[in-house]
């Protein structure tokens, strides 16, 4: 125990005191956001790090990164960072723990997976994980120990679903102009993202557009938050309204001359088709739709249609709606009625994902992958854990869990049933963290992790088009361990070591990963610190057509067949009412309209000091976001008799909670925004927000839609 215990006493000793810059390193922000920032580290002489910087010469990064990275040495040496093993004593969730040795911990793991195969099947073990490191080598090795041991495997649907495949059902894959070209545009659409809070660089170039080409700035969201508060024209939408926005756009377009006729007729699948269907999609329609004036979104399609550098970048709002995959596609095909992608600042962004060459059969282990191992939705965790016969595929339980670079217990919709599941006596839980966060307070081992600067990764920018080398800066706590290693470790114990992938350190990962197609390797790229893979300008812009057989955008997508990036297996099928989808863009209400009983559409956005469950436990950032609140319009708050600081009570099917309001004029009225995530313990009653969201999979092919609830409202009476 003591030799456990030295290390941590002498790293948390030191945290506050202050080292003379030794030299810069250069590294990549880890974490879950499309920027995928190249850094510049101060390293002082006792081997610790100080301030994070944007790197300057970087094109997109270009020396601006968000203050929550800045400040990282504040989390890297938090005094409550995991440092050591340990075991569950007494009852989950109590507190009760006792440290342990890594080999004795990893031991009691692989223990627990042989005994839940021999009780119920391979598939009783879920490896679990997310994006709570975008390094390619250490989030995605589990995947590798999954596939070769036949454990159940994993449909990460919480994030990207809706978004991703409304962009590549138009364009028939995820990659458009180089996102530097909004410095070139002469509009600058940033719809659906709070770019301030969630993607700093977006802003960066934006601005630089207004600047030296006085550039008109268009934010489209659902209420006026940081990045409404820089737009020239700023259009708040009803929440799950997008697309009726866009109809109308292109409706005018089409009336007044703005669409390119020419254009579509080479690039568009059916622009005839297209216009008699919007004959009806007029602003006044729209307007009683989205909460808009006709003028707002007449002077939004004449700035959009007489610009012809016109850049929408697109965010991952679109993923939060259950009608969210349509809201994109409509939105994206307005730069294809325009012609927009035909110059230089204009077209249409969202991701970059499908532009990276990167090899990773052998860090995933997909050889060992075999086709009748069921998949289960990471977005219906509570569900499988509370033995839903559908979300199982009506198979048996799973009853034990390897956790990695996510936090369910918070993150996770369907909240209440996600707590319900991990209370079980029967389920085993690992947890690999750095903080012991609501997920590991309730897992029988709990095993420390290494953070970024500890470790060396590979990372890549589906917000940019940069592969980027993280390479280890300082060491670790000696009782830390890298995620890799843990996998490693368990597929020794676990008798699959031998077989391909196994037994490789990040270095040789990373040269197998760029090595096979023609990428400089590890050492060339810890030099040159990253690579540029932007398509050239006809690729990017699609000017020799689009990627579907024929080259042409679709207007009319095949909604079940069509492209997507993040289909499900084939044995699920299509998720959700794929039925209920439109044949032309259009307004579809598959979202929780308000109703007599729940009044209020409720969005979770996220919150500027926060990223998803990280960064809730640094003091500056909790300090700055104060505590858990709900945005309310200042006539509902009259309507209710409910002040500024009151509690208040939302709820809907799914349970409620009480939170304090916040009334402001920044939401519509009838819409009400939380912005989060907080951590559970820190509402009133140790309930978070996800209690209220949904785990139902949206069409086509699933998601999470955490913007879309219907709630009612109440003073909470004194």
């Amino acid at each position: 125990m003591g030799l456990l215990s030295r290390p941590a006493m002498q790293y948390t000793k030191a945290m506050n005191i202050a080292s003379p810059i030794r030299t810069t390193g250069h590294t990549v922000c880890p974490h879950d956001c499309p920027s995928a920032c190249a850094l510049n580290v101060d390293l002082g002489g006792d081997g610790r790090i100080g301030r994070v910087r944007g790197a300057a010469d970087n094109s997109y990064t270009a020396g601006v990164i968000c203050a929550k990275v800045a400040r990282y040495a504040e989390r890297l040496y938090h005094p409550d960072r995991l440092l050591t093993p340990k075991r569950r004593k007494g009852a989950k969730g109590a507190g009760g723990w006792q440290e342990i040795s890594w080999d004795d911990a990893l031991d009691e793991v692989a223990e627990a997976f042989v005994k839940a195969e021999a009780a119920h099947g391979s598939e009783a073990i879920w490896p679990y994980f997310y994006a709570g490191t975008m390094g390619q080598v250490q989030r995605d090795s589990i995947e590798r120990l999954r596939h070769a041991k036949r454990y159940s495997g994993f449909f990460g649907s919480i994030c990207t679903n809706m978004a991703w495949t409304g962009y590549a059902m138009g364009t028939g894959t995820l990659r458009g102009p180089d996102p530097r070209e909004m410095a070139k545009a002469d509009c600058v659409v940033i719809w659906g993202t709070n770019a301030v809070a969630t993607q700093v660089n977006v802003m960066t170039h934006a601005m630089k557009a207004r600047k030296e080409r006085g550039a008109k700035i268009v934010v489209v969201d659902v209420y006026e938050n940081a990045t409404m508060k820089q737009a020239d024209l700023g259009l708040i939408v009803r929440p799950g309204t997008d697309a009726a926005l866009a109809c109308a756009v292109m409706h005018i377009a089409f009336r007044d001359g703005y669409a390119d006729r020419a254009y579509m007729a080479r690039y568009a699948d059916d622009p005839a088709g297209l216009e008699a269907h919007l004959k009806t999609r007029t602003p006044e329609w729209a307007a009683a739709i989205t909460g808009l004036s006709v003028e707002e979104i007449e002077a939004f399609a004449r700035l959009v249609g007489a610009t012809k550098r016109s850049f929408f970048r697109l965010g991952y709002g679109f993923a939060r709606q259950r009608n969210g995959t349509v809201a994109m596609h409509a939105a994206l095909s307005i730069a294809t009625v325009l012609g927009s992608w035909q110059h230089e600042g204009g077209g249409a962004f969202h991701s970059n994902s499908d532009i990276f060459r990167l090899n990773k059969a052998e860090l995933l282990g997909t050889g060992y992958l075999d086709p009748e191992i069921r998949m289960l939705d990471q977005s219906q965790i509570g569900r499988v854990l509370t033995g839903d016969a559908e979300a199982l595929r009506h198979r048996g339980p799973v009853t034990a869990l390897l956790i990695q670079n996510t936090n369910p217990l918070n993150v996770a919709p369907e909240q209440r049933l996600v707590k319900q599941g991990f209370d079980r006596d029967d389920l085993f839980v690992a947890v690999h963290e750095q903080f012991m966060t609501e997920t590991a307070e309730v897992a029988d081992i709990v095993l420390p992790a290494t953070m970024f600067v500890e470790h060396d990764d590979l990372y890549r920018g589906g917000g940019h088009s940069h592969i980027l080398l993280g390479p280890k800066l300082v060491e670790p706590p000696e009782t830390v361990r890298t995620n890799l290693f843990v996998i490693e470790e368990l597929a020794k114990r676990l008798g699959v070591a031998d077989r391909s992938g196994f037994g490789l350190n990040e270095r040789e990962h990373i040269d197998r990963m760029l090595l096979p197609n023609g990428l400089p390797g590890y050492d060339a790229l810890r030099e040159d610190r990253w690579i540029d893979c932007q398509p050239d300008f006809r690729t990017a812009h699609y000017l020799d057509g689009f990627a579907h057989a024929d080259g042409k955008f679709r207007f009319r997508p095949d909604w079940e067949n069509g492209k997507a990036p993040n289909k499900p297996p084939v044995r699920l099928g299509n998720l959700g009412p794929v039925s209920s989808l439109p044949v032309y863009p259009d307004q579809v209400d598959l979202i929780e309209l308000a109703d007599a009983a729940h009044p209020f559409r409720l969005t979770t956005s996220p919150a500027r000091n926060f990223l998803n469950s990280t960064f809730t436990e640094t003091p500056t950032s909790r300090e700055k976001e104060v505590r858990p609140e709900v945005m309310v319009n200042p006539a509902d708050a009259a309507r209710l008799s409910i002040a500024g600081g009151d509690i208040v009570r939302l709820g809907n099917g799914r349970g409620s909670l009480r939170i304090h309001a916040r009334v402001t004029d920044a939401v519509k009225p009838g819409v009400l925004v939380a912005e989060g995530i907080w951590p559970n313990k820190a509402h009133l009653d140790g309930e978070g927000i996800n209690v209220l969201t949904g785990a139902d999979s949206p069409a086509p092919h699933g998601g999470a839609a955490f913007h879309d609830n219907k709630v009612w409202l109440e003073k909470v009476a004194e």
